[in-house]
C-alpha cells in the first residue's frame, strides 16, 4: 500500500509570483484582499494582479473589492501605489461617486491640502471606515510630509495636518517626544514641535552630489570624454 503525498499548498504571494495572469486565482486574490484589510497587511503586487485580471473579465469586478485595494494604496502613501492601480481601473469605474471621492482625497494628500482632506474625508467615513487603520496611517503620511518642510512645527500646523486637537494631541506629542525624537519648545502663545533632522529640512546635510561619486568613477569618466 503506497501513502498518499498531502497535496502542496501554496501560499497567495506564491502564486502570484508563478502566474499573475491566471484567472482561476483571481477568488483567492479577492479573499486575499479582505484579509490585508483585517489583518492590516498589505501587498501591491497581489493588488495590482487582481486589478490586471479584472481588466480581462470585467463581468467579475467587485466594486467593494476595488474600493479597499484603492483606500489601501492611499494608506501607502507616499509611495505612488494609488496611482499604480487606478492605471489599471476601468474609467466607467472611475466615475461612481465613491471612486471620484478617493481621486479627491488622493489629489488632496499628494498636495498637503490636509485641512481639506480631513474635512472630505469626515463626509465619507463610510466609505473609509471599512478599513481598519485609515486614520493612523495618513496621519504617519501627514509627519512625513511635515518632517520634509519643517524645522520646527507650531502646534497648530500640526493640529490641522492630523487632525487632531486638545488632550489627545498632547498625549500624540508626548508619545513622539519619547519614541520619535520630538523635542517640544514653547513658542510665544503656541508650542513648536522640533523635528529630527534630516537632508530635506536640514539641507546642510545634504552629501553634494560631487562628494557621492568616488574618485576611482571619475578617473573612468575621463578617458571617454577625451
Amino acid at each position: 500500500m503506497t501513502n498518499e503525498q498531502p497535496a502542496e499548498t501554496f501560499t497567495v504571494e506564491e502564486i502570484v509570483a508563478a502566474n499573475p495572469y491566471n484567472p482561476d486565482i483571481l477568488n483567492d486574490l479577492e479573499v486575499f484582499v479582505n484579509e490585508q484589510v483585517s489583518s492590516q497587511a498589505y501587498n501591491l503586487d497581489a493588488n495590482l494582479s487582481l486589478l490586471r485580471l479584472y481588466q480581462f473579465e470585467p463581468e467579475r469586478l467587485s466594486v467593494q473589492i476595488v474600493a479597499r485595494i484603492l483606500i489601501k494604496a492611499l494608506m501607502a502613501m507616499p509611495a505612488p501605489d494609488f496611482s499604480l492601480c487606478l492605471f489599471l481601473i476601468p474609467e466607467h469605474v472611475q466615475m461612481e461617486e465613491q471612486f471620484k471621492t478617493l481621486i479627491v482625497l488622493s489629489h488632496y494628500l499628494e498636495t498637503g491640502r490636509f485641512r481639506q482632506f480631513w474635512d472630505e474625508a469626515s463626509k465619507n467615513r463610510n466609505i473609509l471606515e471599512v478599513v481598519p487603520g485609515f486614520e493612523q496611517a495618513i496621519q504617519g503620511y501627514a509627519i512625513h510630509v511635515l518632517s520634509l518642510t519643517y524645522q520646527k512645527v507650531p502646534r497648530p500646523v500640526l493640529a490641522e495636518a492630523i487632525n487632531i486637537e486638545g488632550l489627545a494631541l498632547d498625549k500624540f506629542m508626548e508619545y513622539h517626544a519619547a519614541n520619535s525624537g520630538w523635542v517640544i519648545e514653547k513658542g510665544g502663545r503656541s508650542q513648536l514641535i522640533v523635528l529630527p533632522r534630516n537632508e530635506f529640512n536640514h539641507p546642510e546635510l545634504k552629501k553634494n552630489a560631487a562628494d557621492a561619486v568616488p574618485f576611482e568613477h571619475i578617473t573612468r569618466i575621463f578617458p571617454v570624454l577625451s
